[in-house]
């Protein structure tokens, strides 16, 4: 079988389901055991031929399949794919470079220095900073906290990555009540347990409270990192992080900012209000493949001064060939040796979309949610719950004959996505169930809004009507 014969057929399941995308039932349809049973099967003891594998494959996988390059799927910020970057993604696999070190990919070390520029001068950031190329923003978090710590310890005379934590001066670690999971995550990673987070007050959209973050900063002392958040995952809202920059900085503390979708906003001229004094932080962690569109594994460490960075995350060895001090090497950056070149699709498309397309990317997702907002809330015994800033839009939906709203939500949330049209998931906001629905695909159009929001309502009235519940699948 040549190579062709298999690349070709890979090409044309993939061209199928692409095609098909739109009008796919948008979530799942088999259960964990209906796809036990076509994937699985006992371990195969000989060879097989490759495009029957891929065809069967194909057929065993589509009903788990989740249609979240569609236009219609709201669930979380995952983007889409837009085209330019999928291609680019088959060719940097057919590559097969490892972007750990400059002497293993010349080209992609290239790569990620020319759009480590585009990048930082499309966020308005420091033209020196430091960029990291990640799995996505947990550990984009995970760099730049290690270089959070890593400089707060040495200005108190320690040096973590040789001494390490055990008998190192206590850094005390403030974040917002709503602080994304991945950035507690990546916080127990480095030795700070969840327990011993300094909780700041955020007001009713989640934005971090200044007033309180002083309080809690003046009542302490030693090395300190404030981590502020733009972009809440489920109102949108982004901490006022100029007052908090400045405050922290006055305390000598080190200020990151989980910017996992919302750090976008500074490319869109009406949107920076938002973010302003954001390029005054010390470290930034956002996702290419939410906002920007290119396929998973796309995350981005952006650190001011670099050299934190590269002290956190640097390896040496004398078998790690390294040339010019100008050649970029890969492992400096990130907590990875070997890799793959997730750059490539980044590049393909920066250089396809430009600044502007970018922004327009942004700016018209944006009006999406709010127009997806504004055809919910006119409807009965629909309540968006939040300010529509950016992409996310939180909703509630009240109950009959004494079933509570909560009840209700989730009821709709759990028809909505056994119907197919679109998917949104549920959350937890603020002592009330909600349903979140995210607007980050490329794709979506304003009557694939209109189409949800009418297949939502639908849901609502059935729900309300007392039809019967939505079937779950096991």
């Amino acid at each position: 079988m040549s190579h062709a014969d298999v690349l070709s057929t890979a090409h044309r399941l993939a061209w199928q389901y692409l095609n098909d995308a739109a009008g796919r039932h948008v979530g799942g349809r088999a259960s964990r055991q209906d796809l036990l049973r076509t994937l699985g099967g006992p371990l195969p003891t000989g060879a097989a031929d490759p495009v029957a594998v891929l065809n069967d494959l194909a057929a065993a996988a589509d009903p788990g399949i989740v249609a979240t390059v569609g236009p219609r799927y709201f669930g979380f910020v995952t983007g889409g794919a837009v085209p330019v970057t999928v291609a680019a993604e088959w060719l940097g696999s057919a590559w097969d470079q490892n972007a750990g070190l400059y002497v293993l990919s010349p080209a992609a070390a290239v790569m990620e220095d020319v759009v480590a520029g585009w990048l930082l001068e499309m966020l308005g950031l420091p033209s020196t900073a430091g960029v990291g190329f990640t799995t996505g923003c947990h550990m984009a978090n995970f760099t730049c906290l290690a270089a959070a710590r890593h400089e707060v310890l040495r200005r108190a005379g320690w040096n973590v990555e040789t001494q390490g934590l055990q008998r190192a001066p206590r850094v005390r670690v403030l974040v917002g009540a709503e602080v994304h999971v991945s950035a507690v995550g990546a916080l127990r990673y480095l030795g700070f347990g969840s327990d011993e987070l300094q909780t700041v007050a955020v007001d009713e959209q989640g934005r971090m409270r200044v007033d309180a973050l002083e309080t809690m900063l003046v009542s302490g002392e030693g090395p300190a990192i404030v981590c502020a958040q733009v972009g809440n995952v489920s109102t949108g809202a982004s901490d006022p992080v100029s007052g908090i920059i400045a405050l922290a900085h006055s305390r000598g503390a080190w200020v990151h900012v989980d910017g996992a979708f919302g750090l976008w906003a500074a490319t869109v001229p009406e949107l920076r209000g938002q973010i302003a004094g954001v390029e005054r932080a010390d470290s930034w962690a956002t996702d290419a493949h939410k906002w920007l569109n290119v396929p998973y594994d796309s995350g981005l460490a952006i650190v001011r001064d670099a050299a934190p960075q590269r002290a956190a995350m640097s390896q040496k060895a004398s078998y790690l060939q390294r040339g010019a001090d100008e050649e970029r090497i890969g492992m400096d950056w990130v907590p990875e040796s070997s890799r793959r070149t997730r750059v490539i699709p980044l590049y393909a498309l920066i250089r396809t979309l430009g600044r502007d397309g970018v922004a327009d990317l942004v700016r018209r997702t944006c009006h999406l949610a709010r127009r997806m907002a504004d055809r919910l809330r006119t409807a009965p015994g629909v309540t968006v719950l939040n300010e529509v800033t950016l992409n996310q839009v939180l909703v509630q939906f009240a109950g009959q004959d004494g079933r509570s709203a909560d009840d209700t939500t989730v009821d709709v949330i759990a028809r909505v996505q056994a119907d197919g049209t679109c998917w949104a998931g549920g959350a937890f906001w603020q002592g009330q169930q909600a349903m979140r629905i995210a607007v980050s695909n490329w794709s979506t159009t304003d009557a694939d809004i209109d189409r949800s929001a009418d297949a939502i309502l639908k849901c609502h009235r059935d729900a309300a009507a007392g039809g019967p519940a939505a079937p779950t699948a096991s």
